[in-house]
């Protein structure tokens, strides 16, 4: 008899997208369903990017470098000159998505049975994603208390052992919107340095923070430049997830000579969503000016009306466009479930992500769920009210 193999009975759902059937048989039921559970912005992708690929006058779709496209490797180190990062053609790899170039990292720096910690709760297909390399992740619980803030550096040297490769953040945050300050990435830098560790940095998020406030990029870390590794796309800073386009950047040589193997075994990245990539790059800062500025409007709309709800905490994030927040909930997969199958107020419910899905630890994440303010603030404000009106009513209120 044939058998599914113990990886694919491993890998995990996607607490963001397994409850896409439940949505869709509301929808049929008439429910309009307002979608909080995806990083699927409706923010419109950058003219410049749709023209690129609308203008494509080549005879040939032809395949590219696998490391990308060279012109589009140069029109990123034009941009990372603009955030004070140095970077040559040479030092980047593309990849289709930063999922792709996650797993290139992950497959080049560690072997089955490493570990990389990671702060939690994380963004889900980091789990995925070490399955399907073969590696264990050790997660460090940060708290809802502190905004999840960097848990303590002692949790870090606690949790590192002779199979630890790597530590992986993301920042800003995705899920919880926190944005790791200088302080905290240079207690990471000391860590990664004393065990000479790698150190992961998905920086997809960087143009997306509030309050004044600002990014502090892996890359700018001394002393470690042989450790950093940058996670990078285009899906959420041009609002162009479609195009399926990421990168991974490193100043280790090896390491660039190692992924860039992996990147030949796929052949190549897709073609038009380099095309697409390369001219996003010439977005004006405008775009980027409004876009934060709307952004910033419906954090303050969610953050507002969840902490209005009886029994609800949100913390107000500085960067992305998440939240975590705990709700009075015995379970958020059961409710986030009940909540599409079994509930509507005036033919209206709410699509959340359980955010059970974004932690390793079991048990973790029971009474809290991840919302993806991507959309318009008048949407959000109803969504939130529908949000209440089901807290009033759902049987498993604490």
């Amino acid at each position: 008899m044939v058998h599914i193999s113990k990886k694919g009975q491993l890998m995990p759902e996607s607490p963001i997208r397994k409850l896409v059937p439940y949505a869709e048989e509301a929808k049929k039921r008439g429910i309009r369903v307002y979608h909080l559970n995806i990083g699927q912005p409706d923010i419109e992708t950058p003219e410049v990017a749709l023209n690129a690929i609308k203008n494509y006058d080549h005879k040939v779709v032809e395949y590219s470098h696998s490391a990308g496209m060279l012109s589009l490797r140069e029109k990123l180190v034009e941009y990372y000159r603009t955030v004070n990062i140095d970077l040559n053609p040479g030092e980047i790899i593309v990849g289709t998505g930063a999922s792709e170039a996650i797993l290139f990292s992950f497959q080049s720096i560690m072997d089955p049975g490493d570990e990389v910690i990671i702060p939690e709760p994380f963004y889900a297909n980091y789990n995925g994603f070490a399955v399907n390399s073969g590696i264990r992740v050790k997660p460090i619980i940060s708290s809802i208390e502190t905004g999840f803030a960097l848990p303590p550096i002692e949790d870090f040297e606690k949790n590192i052992t002779d199979k630890t490769k790597a530590i992986l953040v993301c920042n800003p945050n995705n899920p919880t919107g926190y944005l790791y300050t200088k302080e905290e990435m240079e207690s990471l830098r000391d860590i990664v340095k004393r065990h000479d560790l790698f150190l992961i940095a998905d920086e997809v998020y960087r143009e997306f923070t509030y309050d004044g406030k600002k990014q502090y990029s892996a890359m700018y870390l001394k002393g470690i430049e042989e450790n950093v590794i940058l996670i990078d796309s285009v899906s959420k800073r041009y609002s162009a997830c479609g195009v399926r386009l990421g990168w991974m950047a490193s100043k280790n040589r090896e390491l660039i000579a190692t992924a860039l193997k992996f990147a030949q075994a796929r052949l190549s990245p897709p073609t038009f969503g380099q095309v697409a990539a390369e001219a996003a790059v010439d977005t004006p800062d405008e775009y980027f000016v409004k876009v934060k500025k709307e952004y910033l409007a419906r954090r303050n709309a969610v953050v507002e009306g969840i902490n209005r709800i009886e029994g609800a905490f949100c913390p107000k994030p500085a960067g992305a466009f998440y939240v975590v927040a705990r709700l009075p909930i015995d379970d958020s997969d059961k409710f986030c479930r009940w909540l599409l199958e079994d509930f509507d107020f005036e033919g209206q419910t709410v699509m959340l992500a359980p955010a059970s899905g974004f932690y390793s630890t079991p048990g973790k994440g029971k009474d809290e769920v991840r919302i993806s303010y991507v959309l318009k603030v008048d949407d959000l404000k109803a969504s939130i009210r529908v949000l209440n009106e089901a807290l009033k009513v759902y049987p498993g209120r604490k």
